[in-house]
């Protein structure tokens, strides 16, 4: 489903943030900035959605660029690991799974992720859907 937005606020938006290829910690730093920024606010407009999802490409883009490819891994073994290197406790991940019993029941491997929490994962960690299911 493609949800409708305004172009002319779109391409504010874009006026404002500027987003580009990212090819440097620094430009990565500010990009990062105004993803989190979106991520953090409890409603965003089409417009902004829109921003958010090409600002994780990008994101995403120089993640392979500086690390590389992620080894192929259960999408609950990402998890842990993307837990683990963000500092991350299961009470963290509650506003992806409700709870942290069903974190935990995902970690332990008891639960799959579902298509709804896969699309939060990947919004939160700003890769793409497909490694989470």
């Amino acid at each position: 489903m493609t949800v409708s937005y305004d172009r002319e606020v779109y391409g504010r938006l874009l006026l404002d943030v500027l987003p580009v290829s990212i090819d440097s910690d620094e430009e990565n730093a500010r990009i990062e900035g105004v993803f989190n920024d979106l991520w953090n606010k409890k409603k965003i407009s089409p417009e902004e959605e829109k921003l958010f999802l090409l600002l994780a490409d990008l994101l995403e883009d120089y993640g392979r660029k500086v690390v590389g490819e992620l080894p192929a891994m259960a999408p609950r073994e990402l998890l842990a690991s993307l837990m683990e290197d963000n500092g991350l406790k299961q009470t963290d991940m509650t506003e992806v799974f409700g709870t942290q019993s069903v974190v935990s029941e995902v970690l332990a491997g008891k639960r799959e992720i579902t298509k709804k929490q896969a699309k939060a994962l990947s919004e939160r960690f700003a890769m793409r859907i497909d490694a989470f299911i």
